[in-house]
């Protein structure tokens, strides 16, 4: 097993993959962009040249993640879970901004725009595995194991839900459940808890209208297609006429103002008409990559707080992009989740980094690649 003193080498092909989708990402993000940013802000660049300045504050972050050895995050993971609660408050204080939008999700500290949000994917999952890895938690035993990170769950839940932001929300549940069940939860438990959550989650989804029109709409998109369809619709125009090899890399037209949000939520869209059928699925490739490779990495972990960190990192990356395409393709209904290391935004390819710097420190310390550095 590794040591803070003889750690392996980092899991190359995650590093390179990870490294591969940021290049694709600041491409069509400039592709995607750059006659939007023409007629919105006057530099066909600002939407590149702020991703790239998000991608190198990440990569530093990443590679400061990496060097620091993961245990000490179990250390410090009750100061990071009361870190993401104070950073969740301050969006409701004057340091809020609505960013052009009616939502509440993004602090402005100086020239800077954070969305804590993106943060709590991270602090949960932290603070759940450093909880349930304690020697003095029994998993079987419900009130000593999880009723506590079902608490500050459930908590994180509602301030992002009042936000409002139901997608990150439900994602920041998922990766911390998952953890909980990978510590060996009682799947008994898990079918109790899946139906204690569920009338508050209908609630949630039904008291606000437009929720209600995207569950509906979603059904068909025709039957609305200049309202609650608009979105579903041009996606699926840009994804149709991409054909097997694309229209050509800037050639697309979804993006000349039909298609909302081209460089964020719906990028696949712009890379299926512009790189066709090949590139989509080539991208999909590199994201199941990352998903293998965290998961590995989970596996091989030499102890429980690490396997369980990995292990809710990965998820949350992997329901991610299963959600973005979903929304993309119309399989379900439109949320605000983006495309990690892809899609435009500051926090979310920053956080998303910062998540694979810790996957990177943790796979130097597994199993396998302290045996390699041992036997070299």
């Amino acid at each position: 097993m590794g040591s803070p003193t003889n750690p392996g080498q980092y899991d190359r092909t995650l590093l390179m993959v990870t490294l591969l989708l940021l290049a694709i990402g600041l491409l069509m993000v400039f592709s995607a962009s750059f006659i939007v940013a023409v007629e919105t802000r006057g530099d066909p660049y600002y939407f590149l040249k702020r991703q790239a300045m998000w991608v190198a504050i990440g990569l530093i972050g990443m590679y400061f993640m990496s060097r620091i050895h993961y245990k000490q995050l179990k250390r410090f993971s009750i100061l990071i879970l009361l870190l993401n609660f104070v950073l969740l408050g301050m969006v409701f204080s004057h340091f809020g901004a609505d960013m052009g939008t009616e939502a509440r999700r993004w602090l402005a500290l100086g020239p800077l725009v954070l969305q804590p949000s993106e943060f709590s994917k991270l602090a949960l999952v932290i603070f759940t595995a450093a909880y349930l890895s304690s020697r003095r938690v029994n998993i079987h035993n419900f009130w000593t194991a999880s009723l506590i990170p079902l608490v500050l769950v459930g908590a994180v839940f509602f301030m992002i839900q009042l936000q409002p932001d139901m997608g990150t929300a439900l994602v920041v549940v998922a990766g911390s459940m998952l953890v909980i069940i990978f510590a060996g939860m009682p799947m008994s438990q898990v079918a109790g808890l899946t139906l204690v959550f569920l009338p508050p989650l209908a609630y949630f989804t039904l008291k606000e209208e437009y929720r209600m029109q995207r569950l509906f709409t979603f059904l068909d998109p025709w039957a609305e297609p200049s309202s609650s369809g608009y979105q579903v619709i041009q996606s699926l125009y840009a994804l149709g006429p991409g054909h097997l090899f694309g229209a050509g890399l800037g050639r697309g037209k979804q993006k000349l103002f039909y298609l909302p949000e081209p460089h964020n939520d719906f990028i696949f869209a712009v890379i299926g008409e512009e790189l066709g059928f090949i590139g989509a699925v080539a991208v999909l490739m590199l994201y199941l990559i990352i998903i293998w490779r965290g998961f590995q990495i989970s596996l091989k972990a030499p102890e429980l707080f690490g396997s369980l960190v990995a292990a809710g990192i990965t998820f949350i990356i992997a329901v991610q992009v299963m959600v973005n395409v979903a929304v993309v393709t119309g399989a379900v209904p439109v949320t605000g989740i983006n495309l990690p290391l892809i899609s435009a935004g500051g926090s979310s390819v920053f956080f998303t980094l910062i998540g694979i710097g810790i996957l990177l420190n943790i796979s130097r310390y597994g199993r396998e690649a302290v045996v390699r550095k041992e036997a070299a």
